[in-house]
Parts: structure tokens; sequence; C-alpha cells
């Protein structure tokens, strides 16, 4: 398939330089970038007065609990999960799975967001969504043994089943990470199997690191260190770890990251919400440690909407540090589309020749978007995902004009609120 987008603003390369011109898309990459492009397409998108940006990445959630989202706000996070979160997640099957993945990355796709890094259960049915809606995914079982074998071993029955069906599906928008859950619910029997396996696999891993406070403590007083020392003498780490949080970090601890070149997912409303932290982000940049945006699960954000988790990000760490030029709007918007893509090794996150056709098309003709002076600005500071207007994902058009084309959306709303009404 071919595809021209004309006369729109781009966000061009590395460097975020705009450019007034055209995009080519043929197959499933960007062919050309340029002004006036006298190409014949399949389809010829008009973007006069709109942005197109590379389609977002959100590195870290967990889709299916869109299906807890509201269900309890305002509590402390051992409270919230051991009394709200975990009794409705064990009433969750596999139908439950396959409805809630579908309304969470029909929210994600309409937001702009291309690829997504996820962790639950009941990961097949995330499998078959992802492959049915046309978005891009890393797809990981949340593995927890809590130092029990015989978990361990239908923990790692259950990660190899996952493998095996994502092999089978065979599809170039889906692949399997390792996913076990964190330092302080997996042994390090698990841990070591896992990087193992990782390393006969060629896949990467994703984990849950210091994100709170109790759990780094926790971690002391078992193994007399930090949990990225204890996950460093396992030899766990590398540049194929996407770690989620990185809230409470010593200096030793950013060291041993930037040296082991690990990705740390920023999840800004998530950490605000439960009161986690926040994270030591000007520390992480200056040792030049990869940092993504993620925007967690939906029972802790509310939302997965990437724009508003940028301006998040954007806007805690100068209140956090009183200085206002912390964490720039490009700093920020980099994290949510190339830094993503470099902690994926995808070539993605970004608009140029060769690169993966993932773009969204932000509409610019409303008054929160005018005058237009700094598009990148705009984008993190004044934009939400309300105002995606086309996604296009490995050079397919899965939303034109504000309609997702590869799924009915009525239908999934009203079908998630029939399952929620029973599940509560």
């Amino acid at each position: 398939m071919s595809i021209l987008i004309k006369n729109g603003r781009i966000i061009y390369g590395e460097n975020l330089d705009i450019i007034n011109g055209d995009i080519y898309i043929e197959g499933n990459r960007i062919a050309k970038v340029g002004r006036g492009l006298k190409l014949s397409a399949e389809y010829v998108i008009d973007a006069n007065g709109k942005v197109i940006s590379p389609g977002f990445i959100n590195a870290h959630t967990h889709s299916p609990m869109v299906l807890l989202r509201g269900l309890a706000d305002d509590l402390p996070l051992m409270e919230w999960l051991q009394e709200y979160v975990w009794p409705v997640e064990k009433k969750l099957t596999s139908k439950h799975i396959y409805w809630g993945a579908l309304l969470g990355i029909l929210e994600m796709i309409k937001g702009g967001t291309t690829t997504f890094v996820d962790m639950y259960f009941h990961m097949e049915e995330v499998a078959k969504v992802v492959e049915k809606t046309g978005i891009r995914a890393y797809l990981s079982y949340g593995m927890v043994d809590l130092g029990d074998e015989e978990k361990r071993n239908v923990e790692i029955k259950e990660t190899l089943k996952l493998l095996e069906f994502i092999k089978k599906l065979d599809s170039p928008r889906i692949e399997f990470l390792f996913g076990p859950h964190a330092p302080y619910t997996c042994s390090p029997e698990l841990l070591k199997w896992v990087r193992e396996k990782a390393n006969e696999t060629g896949k990467m891993i994703t984990i849950h690191l210091n994100e709170t406070k109790r759990e780094v403590q926790d971690i002391k007083e078992k193994y007399g260190m930090t949990p990225v020392e204890f996950l460093d003498e396992l030899g766990f780490l590398g540049d194929d770890i996407i770690a989620a949080h990185g809230v409470w970090l010593s200096d030793k601890e950013i060291e041993i990251l930037a040296k082991r070149r690990v990705t740390i997912v920023h999840n800004p409303a998530s950490n605000m919400k439960l009161a986690s932290g926040v994270m030591p982000i000007e520390k992480l940049l200056k040792a030049g440690v990869n940092i993504a945006l993620g925007t967690d699960g939906a029972a802790s954000n509310n939302s997965l909407d990437m724009l508003e988790e940028m301006k998040l990000a954007a806007l805690v760490h100068k209140v956090h540090t009183l200085n206002p030029t912390v964490a720039d709007a490009k700093t920020i918007y980099k994290m949510a589309t190339q830094n993503g893509a470099k902690a994926l090794h995808l070539n993605a996150g970004i608009i140029k020749e060769g690169a993966l056709a993932d773009i969204a098309i932000i509409d610019f003709n409303k008054p929160h978007l005018r005058p237009i002076t700094n598009v990148v600005s705009h984008l993190v500071y004044s934009a939400s995902g309300n105002d995606v207007e086309t996604v296009i994902i490995d050079g397919e058009i899965i939303m034109l004009d504000g309609e997702v084309l590869t799924v009915d959306e009525e239908e999934i709303i009203n079908k998630v609120q029939k399952i929620v009404d029973k599940l509560h």
C-alpha cells in the first residue's frame, strides 16, 4: 500500500526540525519526506493545519486494567492492591482480558499511541486483540513466584506458552518479552532463569524497579543491598532491560543503570497518584540513562493518554526541583517517541526516510492549539489525545478522521460496561 500525506507540519528527524511538506509511505516504511512531492499513491491525506508526528510509544502499561479504572482511588498503595485490585483481578477470565485489552488499545490508538509494552496475564488474549486492531505491541506475562518453587514452575510454563503463541502468530507487529514482575516478587532463581532464557532466545525483558521506598527497604533487609545492586550481582542487567518507574534510585544505582545501558520508563501520573515519589530525572539524564515514557495501567493513572503523560512529566520535575528549565518539552517529547524506540531496538519513533511508518496526525485547527508558535511545546503543554485525528501503523491507516477502522468502537464500549457491571 502507498500513502501520500500532503501539506502538513512535519516533526522531522532526531532534532525534531519542523518542515512544511509531504510524506510518502510505501509498504510499511517512510519512503520520502519533502516539499511538493509529485508522487501518485493509493491514499492521499491532506494534512493542512495539522501536525505530523511519529506515533507515541507507551513503554509501560497493563492494557486490560482499564477494566479497573475508577474502581478505587485516593488510597495508599498496599490497601488499594490488597482490598480492591487483587480481589477483582482474581475474578478476571480470558474473556474479560480480551475485552479489556480491546478498550485499552482502542483508547491508545485514538490518542496517537502506535506501540506499547504490556505486562499482565491471559496475554494470548491481548495478542489476539493486537493482531485485530493493527497496533504494534511487546507483550509479557507478569511473573510472580514469591520464592515458591511450585509457583515458579507455573509462571515459567505460562511464559513459555505465551512465547510459543506469539511465535505461531508470526506477526511483524507483535513481539514477546519476558516479564518478571519485580525483584521483591521474584526469587533469584526465577530472575536467573529469565536472564538465561532471554540470552538464549534474544528476547527482551521488562520489570518493575524501585517504584516505592518500601520496596527498596524490603530488598535491602532481605539481600543486604539495593534492588539495582541485587539485579546486577545476578548478572541480570543489560541493554535489553526495560525497567518501569526508577523512582527511589541511589547515585550508585544510577551509575550501574548507565553502565549496563538499561532503559528506565518514567510513569509520572501513576507515581503521583499512588504517592510513590518523583523519579530523579536530572541525575538519570546527566548519567546518560535512556528514559522512555509510559502511562502504567489505567487503574493508577487513570488514562492511557501519552500526550497528557508528557505534560505531567514536564511539569512535575519543575515544581519538584524548583527549576523551570528541567525536563524541557523537547526532552520529554523524545522520551515518548525516540527513546521508547531505542529501548525496543525499533526503527520507529522518528519521521525520516527508511523508518517504520508509525505516524500520528494531530489537528491543530483548534483554539487551544493556536496560534502555532512552537509545535513540540504545543504537543507537550497544550494538546491531548482527543486532538489526534489520523493514525498510521506499519504503513496501514488504522484511524482516519477520528474513527478507528479496525474495530467497532460502540460495541467495545457497551460490552465492557456490561462486563464491569457484572464484575462489581
